[in-house]
């Protein structure tokens, strides 16, 4: 019993540490996506004491979209160790293997209350399973809300859509420029349409999901609200 419960001590430590390590890098991400989000910005770049320029160049923009790449897979060296492809697989795979593991309980635990729901809670292992359903939530919840609000820093395209404002003003003061100013003001709109392309389908809620798990839980979803509607009107809807 005792080498029993250090096993599972242990190994709940290392599942635990993985998840810590995931929600850290989370948090990066976070905070490199609300500091990406001010470069444009004069006043909150001086206050974060960040770099600032405006796209008003095609070089700018060029610098822009890298920057904005390149700070959306910000390496992590904490997260290296693991997976050898880098962090940004590493907590893709930690995270969708905790929703499959929550998923998975949330079933085993379904199972279990339709088999005997009086009897659910006498049983030691399904208050093991209750425990590690409560901490899997809490902590696919965090993960949603930083996901969420980084996804929001950088799908945000009021940036472009207010550089564009200022093109046509200075197209209006300075109209020997205009050809210049049209170039760049085109290219903003490439640049608005492509960061509408690169939106992934394969996320929930700002959780990069695999492509089968997502279509998975998406199947199962609609299967339940198919159901639920069914009884609730009182004839077979499919969703």
């Amino acid at each position: 019993s005792a080498i029993n419960f250090l096993e599972r001590l242990c190994l709940t430590w290392m599942f635990f540490f993985m998840m810590c390590v995931a929600e850290r890098t989370y948090k990066q991400r976070f905070l490199f996506a609300k500091l990406f989000s001010h470069i444009t910005s004069a006043r909150k770049a001086r206050k974060y004491e960040i770099p600032h320029f405006r796209l008003k160049k095609v070089e700018n923009i060029k610098i822009w979209l890298s920057l904005r790449s390149y700070l959306k897979v910000s390496p992590d060296p904490v997260s290296l160790f693991l997976h050898r492809r880098g962090p940004q697989r590493s907590v893709d795979v930690v995270v969708s293997s905790v929703f499959l593991l929550a998923l998975s309980i949330a079933f085993i635990c379904c199972a279990q209350v339709l088999k005997g729901h009086k009897t659910f809670l006498s049983a030691a292992y399904n208050w093991e399973f209750l425990m590690w359903e409560a901490a899997l939530l809490l902590f696919l919840l965090r993960l949603a809300s930083l996901g969420s609000e980084t996804n929001k820093k950088y799908s945000n395209i009021s940036i472009l859509l207010t550089e564009q404002i200022n093109l046509y003003l200075k197209m209006e003061k300075k109209p020997n420029k205009k050809e210049q100013l049209s170039l760049v003001n085109n290219v903003l709109k490439l640049s608005t349409k492509l960061l509408k392309e690169l939106d992934s389908p394969f996320r929930l809620y700002g959780l990069t999901m695999n492509p089968l798990i997502y279509n998975i839980t998406r199947v199962v979803i609609l299967s339940a609200v198919s159901g639920v509607i069914s009884d609730l009107l009182g004839f077979n809807i499919r969703v």
